[in-house]
């Protein structure tokens, strides 16, 4: 299974020069973007702006906050410690901060 990043490209850079081999800059594509990285079976995480996730539509949104593999993982400002919770105990069904 491999990581896929999306996003604008101050937001993937530090992903591919942390060495992320499936990096996708996405600013006007973000919507075929997306569909299409949920298609790929060997995706296993998903990683997104927060931002970003918003600007798709809403059905889309909630495929991917159903979706558990690949599991998305969505980045922002505080409070996102408990939705990467969420999604951890969704994917394997244990909550490791317990």
């Amino acid at each position: 299974m491999e990581i896929a990043v999306v996003g604008s490209s101050d937001f993937v850079l530090g992903f591919r020069l942390a060495g992320i081999r499936r990096v996708y800059e996405a600013d006007k594509d973000l919507v075929s973007r997306v569909q299409s990285i949920l298609e790929d079976r060997s995706v296993g995480i998903l990683v997104m702006h927060q931002d970003d996730l918003e600007k798709l539509p809403s059905s889309l949104r909630n495929v991917l906050d159903k979706s558990v593999e690949p599991t998305v993982i969505t980045l922002a400002g505080a409070g996102e410690s408990s939705s990467l919770r969420e999604k951890i105990k969704q994917s394997i069904g244990v909550d490791l901060w317990k």
